[in-house]
């Protein structure tokens, strides 16, 4: 690990984020020392696609910076996601929040969330398809412990970063309405969009977080 070269990229990418845009960093299969290079360079939030993971790092890392889940979270892992994350950024249905807020009462802690939006509706992936994202955001505004900030999208990772524009847009869309329907203990705050491949079409669509690993840390081995 080159934490010389970790830092010299987390750098060049601060430097070209607009204001107001969070650079998260996907710190999937990445180490504690890689970690701490990108925080030590300027990172104020880390991403986790797993809680697993999260739970061998956080400890060692430690609470200088927000800690966001940015993977499907199954609802056996919800009591330890509430105790690790700041931000849960891939809530995608009532059981989900439902568990969560169970889990957060009984911590006697309010857990913001964002709704992931499957925006180009494959079967494949999770997420809420775009026309069944209002009445869940209705459904959860009522919970008391949990509390609608935002909304996210995964995109396509690979290809041509022009063809993840169409579902940017359409999420942006979603996060406007959203936003224009002024639903009680709804806050949207923020729009979670693009990776290393789409992250500058992704502000152009108006994100103000994105998610990137490999353009911080390198290739996986």
């Amino acid at each position: 690990m080159n934490t010389e070269s970790i830092g010299k990229r987390v750098g060049q990418i601060l430097a070209t984020l607009p204001d107001g845009v969070t650079l998260v960093a996907a710190a999937k299969t990445r180490t504690p020392e890689e970690v701490v290079s990108v925080i030590e360079a300027g990172v104020t939030a880390v991403g986790h696609n797993y809680v697993q993971e999260a739970e061998s790092m956080v400890p060692v890392v430690g609470q200088g910076v927000s800690w966001h889940l940015i993977g499907h979270l199954q609802r056996n892992k919800a009591k330890k996601a509430v105790a690790l994350f700041d931000l849960i950024e891939t809530l995608d249905s009532w059981r989900l929040a439902d568990a969560l807020e169970r889990h957060c009462a009984a911590a006697d802690r309010t857990m913001p969330v964002l709704i992931e939006i499957n925006s180009g509706e494959e079967s494949s992936k999770t997420g809420v398809r775009p026309a069944e994202v209002d009445a869940l955001v209705r459904r959860v505004s009522g919970l008391e412990h949990i509390r609608v900030q935002g909304v996210m999208t995964m995109g396509p990772r690979f290809g041509d970063p022009e063809e993840a524009r169409p579902y940017f847009r359409l999420t942006r869309e979603v996060f406007k309405r959203l936003k224009d329907a002024q639903i009680p203990h709804v806050e949207m705050r923020y729009l979670s969009m693009g990776m290393s491949n789409t992250y500058e079409i992704a502000i152009e669509e108006g994100a103000n977080i994105v998610r990137i690993g490999t353009r911080l840390f390198g290739e996986r081995a």
